[in-house]
């Protein structure tokens, strides 16, 4: 047992290196989506983040799940009853998404071979920015030490999406005086 520990302390660490190493978003997701599933030994897992006017969970990085899946459907957070659970800042288990109302692609589910899902949501300070999903293809509880690592790599996944969007933004403004700077120094 102690083995998986030092398991979950290495991928959370190779997890931050990785958040601390670049600024480029899509290269940090898929890091974080294949360290999750590898070291939860899961089927799959992905990062939806939610869009700008807070009505849809766009997927941010996945790792793991067919096409066919991914065309399901979109996630609108007011269908998604699971969604706005995480969105408030819950924790939640799905024991067998193939038969749990909550999640709204049973058949999809199904045909994917997802049994058990954990979703984490992804905190930023006191806003929750997305979510964080494993997929197991069994039915599968949770250790406590699990929900842990899962907690703790989507707070860095806040964190790294929140530090992508400033670094972004202050590039751009940048950008922006460099270019007015330059329009001065031609006059």
């Amino acid at each position: 047992m102690p083995e998986k520990e030092m398991d979950y302390f290495t991928a959370l660490y190779d997890v931050a290196r990785v958040i601390n190493a670049s600024l480029e978003p899509s290269q940090v997701l898929d890091e974080i989506v294949r360290a999750a599933a590898e070291t939860m030994n899961v089927k799959a897992s992905s990062l939806r983040i939610l869009d700008a006017r807070g009505k849809r969970l766009v997927m941010g990085a996945h790792y793991g799940l067919s096409g066919a899946y991914l065309q399901k459907g979109p996630l609108l957070v007011e269908e998604s009853g699971l969604d706005q659970e995480a969105l408030k800042g819950e924790i939640i288990w799905i024991k067998n998404a193939q038969t749990d109302p909550r999640f709204r692609y049973q058949d999809m589910a199904r045909a994917e071979g997802i049994t058990s899902v954990l979703v984490v949501p992804l905190k930023a300070g006191t806003r929750v920015i997305g979510v964080l999903r494993v997929y197991a293809d069994r039915v599968r509880r949770f250790r406590k030490k699990e929900i842990r690592f899962m907690e703790a790599v989507a707070n860095l996944s806040a964190i790294a999406l929140d530090n992508a969007r400033m670094h972004q933004r202050v590039k751009t403004e940048f950008d922006l005086l460099a270019g007015h700077k330059y329009r001065l120094d031609d006059n």
